[in-house]
């Protein structure tokens, strides 16, 4: 499963645990903002990072809520795909749930880095240089990560069946780098 995107776990008779689990998480996120925005700004950056939290936490909701399109076999990963024949090929109609779900992926990919890099901003303003390299250094590794995924979604061949890692990385060092933040709201 690792060559698909995370989303694609949520489609299927057992895509109920997907569903599930991306509406807590991003119900967990949406009280994360609630609590990031009564810290010091000094420590989570401007009042803007809370309201990018809560736009992941909507996002989250939202691609649970709505169901991504169909991505190809998931169960055949092996290299004879181009052997199967046109019947086993994913649809080319996107439908409206998948397009919401796209919509809903937005503020996820691009509210992380941005909330990382203003952050950083407001770290190097209160002297603590630790906090804005691993906040910025964050922000670019899901940005450079996620740009390699929408490369290889487009069929670079040197990326050809990495995708699914790829937004693995990226989601992993964005969400990792959001669970920091909260503890570091908590801690102060």
């Amino acid at each position: 499963m690792a060559a698909y995107p995370v989303s694609s776990l949520a489609i299927g008779p057992h895509g109920w645990r997907q569903r599930i689990n991306f509406i807590v998480a991003g119900v967990l996120y949406l009280y994360a903002a609630a609590g990031l925005g009564r810290c010091s700004r000094r420590h989570v950056g401007p009042r803007a990072v809370p309201a990018l939290v809560a736009g992941v936490g909507i996002g989250l909701i939202g691609s649970g809520v709505f169901v991504t399109d169909y991505a190809g076999d998931l169960l055949s990963e092996g290299p004879d795909v181009k052997k199967r024949g046109l019947a086993d090929a994913a649809p080319t109609r996107r439908t409206r749930a998948g397009q919401m779900h796209d919509l809903c992926g937005i503020p996820v990919f691009a509210g992380i880095p941005i909330a990382g890099l203003a952050s950083a901003a407001a770290a190097v303003r209160s002297g603590d240089y630790r906090w804005a390299c691993y906040s910025g250094g964050s922000s670019m590794a899901m940005v450079g990560s996620l740009l390699l995924f929408g490369a290889a979604i487009r069929g670079h061949s040197r990326l050809s069946g990495k995708s699914g890692a790829l937004q693995r990385i990226s989601l992993a060092t964005g969400l990792g780098w959001l669970t920091s933040l909260s503890l570091r709201g908590l801690s102060r």
